[in-house]
C-alpha cells in the first residue's frame, strides 16, 4: 500500500506495534492510547489488507457491508472515513 508511505508513515506507534500484528490476522483487537497515535490507521490498515486478499466479488450480494466501523461523534465518523479514503488511494 503505497499511500501508506505517502502519507509519511516509516514506523509503527507503540500501539500499532502491540496491535497490527493480530488485526493482520484477523483477531479481535482492544487496545487503548492517547488521540493521535495511529489507532484508526492500524484498524484501517488490517480492513485494507483483508479487503485486498479477498476481492468484493466473493460477498454474497452486491453491495454488502465488508466492515462496520462505530464511532462515538459524527465528528469521529467523518474523520475515519478521511483517513480511509487516504490509506485506500
Amino acid at each position: 500500500m503505497q499511500a501508506i508511505a505517502d502519507l509519511g508513515f516509516q514506523y509503527c506507534t507503540p500501539i500499532q506495534a502491540a496491535s497490527l500484528k493480530q488485526a493482520l490476522a484477523g483477531a479481535n483487537v482492544a487496545g487503548r492510547a492517547q488521540t493521535g497515535t495511529g489507532k484508526t490507521a492500524a484498524f484501517l490498515v488490517a480492513i485494507l489488507s483483508r479487503y485486498l486478499r479477498s476481492p468484493a466479488g466473493r460477498a454474497d450480494k452486491p453491495g454488502t457491508p465488508r466492515a462496520l466501523v462505530i464511532a462515538p461523534t459524527r465528528e469521529l465518523c467523518v474523520q475515519i472515513c478521511n483517513d480511509a479514503q487516504a490509506l485506500g488511494k
